[in-house]
Parts: C-alpha cells; sequence; structure tokens
C-alpha cells in the first residue's frame, strides 16, 4: 500500500495554495511552482484564509470608534479655523482704507507709472504714504515714520550736493538753497506737480489713491503758530553755529514739531502734501536701496534750476572783499574805471573794475561811480563763493561699496568773510 502523507491532504481540503513571492524579475512568470516544504504550506494557506476573511467580521469596539470620530472632528474644526480669514470690519469704521484695497486703486498704479517707480514697489507702501497722522492716529497705518527718515535723507543728499559742489558758499546761502530745494514750498509744489488730489475727508471707504489729512477749517488758528520755539542762549545773539547746531536745515528760529504729534490735529493741504513727498523717499529708501533714491532725487529735485548767484545779499561788499583779500594774502583791491556814457545826461551808465595787482576780481556797472563799485565788488564776492571743482565726490555714492579707490577728497574752505 502506498503511503500518502497527511500534510498533502490538509492543503487540499483548506483551499488554493498562494502564489510564492518570487525573487528576482524572472521567476515572477512561474505562478505554477509549488513549495517542496509542508511548512511553507501550512503558512500560505493559512495567510490566504486570513485574507479571505470579510471586513464585517471584523469586531470594533464602539468606544474606540467613538473616540476616534471625535478627534476626526477636532482636526477638522482646527483645521478650518486656522486657514479660514478673520472678518474685516465695515469700511466705514476704518479711520483710513485698508491696505488691501490698495491693489485694486487705478489712482495708485497710475501715480506709480508717473513716478516711474519699478513694479516691486508695492502698492499698500505707496497708499500709506498717502495717510498723513492727523487722519489715521495708529503709526502702522500713517507716514510719520517714513516722513522722518524721508526728511533726513533729503536733508542729507542736499547737503552733501551744495557742500561738496560750492565749497566756498556762505551758511546762509546754504540754508536758502536748501530752502530752495526742499523746503515746505518746494515739495508742496512738487506734490501738485505729481498729481497728488487730496480727499475731502479721510475715511476707510475712500479711495486710497488720494491724500488723506484732516482738513483745518477757515477761520481755525494758522498752522505756523503751532510751531515750536527753539530755544536760544540769548533772545539777542542768535549766531551761525547756533542755528547748524540747534535749528533745523534751514536754519530757521521755529523748528516744525514731530508727525506724530500731529495726531487728530486739522493742518493745511500744503503740510500733508510735504509729508508725502518726505514719506515717499524714506519709503523708497527702505524699498528700493539708496541708488534708486539718489536717482530718483535727482530727477526730480536737482533737475530743478536754482540760481545761486540771486541768493546772496552783501551789506557792505567793499569792506568784505578787503577782508578776504587781506585773509588769503591777495594785494588790497582797487576800483578802476573802465568806461563810461553819458556823465553830463540823465542817464549815465559807468562800468568799473575791482583789481587786485593785475588780475581782475570783478565788474560792475551802475548810474554812479559808487554804485558801479558796490556792485564791482559784489561780483568779485560772487566769483569766490561761487567756486565750483572740477571733480566732485559725494560721500553718499559709496556707499556699500567695497572699493573705495574711487574716493577723492573733497575740497575744505577755510569759511565765510567775517567782518
Amino acid at each position: 500500500m502506498k503511503r500518502i502523507r497527511i500534510s498533502r491532504c490538509g492543503a487540499q481540503l483548506m483551499g488554493a495554495q498562494a502564489p510564492r513571492r518570487p525573487i528576482c524579475p524572472h521567476a515572477a512568470q512561474r505562478q505554477d511552482v509549488a513549495p517542496h516544504h509542508h511548512r511553507i504550506q501550512l503558512r500560505w494557506a493559512s495567510s490566504l484564509m486570513a485574507a479571505a476573511r470579510k471586513p464585517n467580521e471584523i469586531e470594533i469596539d464602539p468606544a474606540e470608534e467613538a473616540a476616534e470620530e471625535s478627534s476626526i472632528d477636532l482636526s477638522e474644526a482646527l483645521t478650518a479655523s486656522s486657514t479660514a480669514k478673520p472678518p474685516q470690519p465695515p469700511p466705514e469704521t476704518l479711520p483710513s482704507p485698508h491696505p488691501s484695497r490698495a491693489l485694486k486703486s487705478a489712482k495708485l498704479a497710475a501715480l506709480r507709472s508717473r513716478l516711474s517707480l519699478p513694479p516691486r514697489f508695492p502698492l499698500q507702501t505707496l497708499a500709506r504714504t498717502l495717510v498723513h497722522p492727523s487722519a489715521d492716529p495708529n503709526p502702522h497705518f500713517n507716514n510719520g515714520s517714513m516722513s522722518i527718515l524721508g526728511a533726513n535723507l533729503l536733508g542729507y543728499y542736499t547737503t552733501e550736493h551744495l557742500l561738496c559742489n560750492y565749497p566756498r558758499l556762505p551758511m546762509s546761502v546754504v540754508f536758502a538753497a536748501q530752502y530752495a530745494y526742499i523746503g515746505p514750498k518746494a515739495l508742496a509744489t512738487i506734490a501738485s506737480e505729481w498729481g497728488i488730489e487730496a480727499a475731502a475727508e479721510p475715511g476707510g471707504e475712500v479711495d486710497p489713491g488720494l491724500l488723506q489729512f484732516k482738513r483745518a477749517r477757515s477761520g481755525d488758528e494758522d498752522f505756523p503758530s503751532a510751531l515750536k520755539e527753539v530755544k536760544a542762549p540769548w533772545k539777542w545773539n542768535v549766531t551761525t553755529t547756533h542755528k547748524i547746531v540747534s535749528s533745523d536745515e534751514f536754519g530757521s528760529t521755529k523748528a516744525r514739531p514731530d508727525p506724530q504729534q500731529l495726531t487728530g490735529q486739522p493742518v493745511p493741504i500744503e503740510e500733508a502734501a510735504q509729508s508725502f513727498v518726505r514719506a515717499l523717499i524714506g519709503s523708497l529708501y527702505l524699498h528700493l536701496g539708496s541708488p534708486l533714491v539718489k536717482r530718483f532725487y535727482r530727477d526730480h529735485f536737482l533737475s530743478r534750476h536754482l540760481d545761486l548767484n540771486k541768493l546772496f545779499d552783501f551789506r557792505t561788499p567793499t569792506r568784505d572783499l578787503s577782508r578776504l583779500c587781506a585773509r588769503e594774502g591777495f594785494e588790497a583791491p582797487v576800483a578802476r574805471l573802465i568806461s563810461e556814457t553819458g556823465r553830463l545826461s540823465r542817464h549815465p551808465v559807468f562800468v568799473v573794475g575791482v583789481y587786485s595787482g593785475k588780475d581782475k576780481l570783478g565788474e560792475g556797472s551802475g548810474s554812479s561811480l559808487d554804485e558801479a563799485r558796490i556792485r564791482a565788488a559784489a561780483a568779485a564776492l560772487k566769483g569766490w563763493y561761487l567756486y565750483k571743482p572740477l571733480e566732485v565726490t559725494v560721500p553718499s555714492s559709496l556707499e556699500g561699496e567695497v572699493d573705495t579707490s574711487k574716493w577723492k577728497p573733497n575740497m575744505v574752505d577755510c569759511g565765510e568773510v567775517i567782518v
């Protein structure tokens, strides 16, 4: 009698054998190969029966199922709360427009194009420069901080331009030139030339492209009277040194208050316009850097013609010229008549020249000899003070540069003549 293995009969009763997992790609094609050991056959058969069970037959604990559902609901709630946007308040309740509205303002896009600003300059920042502290007291949404930075940058660039290009200018002329370039009236004029329009009343529903500030009503106290006085050591003695150290960049006896001090106070449109121009310079410096700000300053400020010759006002030009020649070691100036016409007529004209040795210092004409001599001395002083070097290197041109070999020291004059 032939002997039959029990393991073979048990495997036939349990079900079909599971195919062996291939070890190499060539073995995957051989599906009819049966294992040669009975232990492996039993293990495959048991795993096949476990896989044949239905999912409904698995027992699940109700407590575990409820805990799992509660954890899923909690995670979904946390995800929804993190992704949900916070509700925005109505525009009528805001003191200034919401920053998100700047992206939809056509006025802001047109202003950025008119000023030739690059697209990487954000419209939200441009909209913030148009909000005066009198309209929005929050320093994070008004232009107070950027206005302070822009005022310092404008003063720095203007001062270095004047002192490096005209090293012999008197300080009174430097103050007058700075006022002509970046003074309140000049900045208000520049803002109007840029096409800045003011809103009738600030608020969250106003277009972000409008200049927003609290208007001063007619009949209110004049704004310049609110300026604070600069403390002088003596009321009768305010020297040039005191103006340089204690006053503003214009050498005025009254200094303008801090922008944040104007919170909630009505201001004229000139104050809001100049605050916008200063804030724009500060924001450009923060977002685009010093080179682009200097190019913007050169195109919009230094391009304006300013005749420095008309800023001089000499009281005693002949005495000033004599002191200047004595200080510099020149020969004493002498006035000589160059030409004349109509001495005995009602309108005579005399042409007088001022000479120091054989060198002619200046020339002037007038209806009398004294007038012509004074004008000639004034022309000689202007020729001395308006000296301009051929090569000038301003300090800000080397900001951020590693190679400082391009720097050339500028001329430093001993100062104006003190009589």
